[in-house]
């Protein structure tokens, strides 16, 4: 039975006297604030620390990890296309170009990464463009509607459903979609894929120019986004930043140009950047990368190998079946195929020994994959260098000096995943 204590009640004079004292021995003093894990503003399981001064922050203190599930030792347990799965859950609003970081990183191990049928390039672009538009939409929408603008939220989750449809036209997946596969793709784009992207194309243009308007020059967005949190170059470096954070801060960088891979050299696109580094030149980058995609996007549709329907018969994975699964109909009719296909599937494919290093340019920056082979189907180290726990990194930099009020605008500038985050 739980005991009741009683508690003398002081009468208001004395209650008037306590109360001034307590707020004279406050004179001075900081407050802590503990945001998240669970909060709204912090788009997932991250937890920051807030020391206040009034309603001004003095210290920010970043706490992730709440969505750890150990993909890197995960990795270490099965074959290299058994983890391509877990690759969705990274950046889980653009799985598409997850599973082509990871694929290029194990075909650089294997040394096929330069040998990819054209027609495969082609259409990995064309999927990690349309998970660039498709990250930064969401990352849009939640970043203004944290600043009040409901109604371009409801505009860009309806342009990416569109992509959703897409996705789940090539892939069966809309969400998950496990489409790339190590020498190649799961299967070749529908004949009509290639009229749905323009179609898209042509609708994307509309709402982007809509979203221009209601946020670009809007007094109120402006005001909340322009000369805050700041991000020098130096700062930018020093602290590893990538991709629109880091291009926010003035520096042309981006790997699509600066270390091509795919068929990126063969197409034109620009780098835009910021002049300030404040959270309205990390806005402006984004809009204009959609725009450079989907340009990068008409280039591809216009000269994909063998055409939207593949009259020519263009492959789409490797000719090495101790790498690719080879067809059904060999499997089942030639004792080599069946024997290459239960070596696949029981063992996995043959890596040589070595270590290998590949970074690709996602929507949050320098997706990188390292892996440590010593032989056989299964990697015995794999390290991911996630964007977004790198980007968070500078988040203890940024925040103090600014208004407890600005924090979600500075999340929504940094724009990132905590399932990448925490891995």
């Amino acid at each position: 039975m739980a005991t009741v204590q009683n508690i003398e009640i002081p009468d208001s004079a004395a209650r008037s006297t306590l109360a001034a004292d307590e707020l004279q021995d406050a004179v001075g003093d900081k407050m802590v604030l503990n945001m998240g894990p669970s909060h709204p503003a912090t788009h997932g399981v991250l937890r920051i620390l807030l020391e206040l001064d009034g309603e001004v922050i003095t210290k920010a203190d970043p706490d992730v990890g709440y969505l750890h599930r150990g993909d890197e030792k995960i990795a270490e347990n099965m074959t290299y296309t058994q983890f391509i799965p877990y690759t969705d859950r990274l950046d889980y609003l653009a799985p598409l170009a997850n599973n082509v970081a990871y694929a290029l990183a194990v075909e650089k191990a294997l040394g096929i990464h330069d040998k990819l049928p054209p027609r495969c390039q082609y259409i990995r672009v064309m999927c990690c463009e349309l998970a660039r538009i498709s990250a930064h939409l969401l990352g849009l929408g939640a970043f203004a509607m944290d600043v009040g603008a409901v109604t371009v939220f409801l505009l860009t989750f309806t342009e990416r459903e569109k992509i959703y449809n897409l996705a789940e036209s090539a892939s069966g997946a809309r969400l998950t979609t496990t489409y790339t596969r190590i020498g190649g793709l799961m299967r070749d784009i529908p004949p009509t894929w290639c009229d749905q992207v323009r179609q898209f194309l042509k609708e994307f243009a509309v709402a982007l120019a809509e979203v221009e308007v209601l946020l670009t020059r809007n007094r109120i967005w402006v005001d909340r986004l322009r000369d805050l949190a700041v991000i020098s170059k130096e700062m930018a470096i020093d602290c590893g930043l990538s991709g629109p954070n880091l291009r926010g801060s003035g520096i042309e960088w981006d790997l699509r140009k600066n270390q091509p891979y795919l068929c990126y050299k063969d197409l034109q696109f620009d780098i835009p950047t910021g002049s300030v580094g404040d959270c309205y030149d990390r806005y402006l980058v984004r809009m204009e990368e959609m725009r450079q995609s989907m340009r990068i996007l008409e280039q591809c549709v216009n000269k994909i190998p063998g055409g939207a329907e593949n009259k020519t018969h263009e492959p789409v994975n490797v000719a090495d079946g101790k790498v690719v699964l080879p067809p059904k109909q060999g499997v089942m009719t030639k004792m080599e195929e069946l024997i290459h296909q239960f070596m696949l599937v029981t063992e996995g494919m043959n890596v040589p020994s070595g270590e290998v290093y590949f970074g690709h340019e996602n929507p949050k920056g320098e997706l990188g994959f390292y892996i440590c082979s010593k032989g056989g189907g299964v990697p015995y180290r794999l390290k991911i260098r996630s964007p977004s726990f790198i980007n968070l990194s500078i988040l203890g930099e940024l925040m103090p000096g600014a208004m407890v009020s600005d924090v979600p605008v500075i999340l929504g500038s940094i724009d990132f995943v905590m399932g990448e985050s925490d891995r």
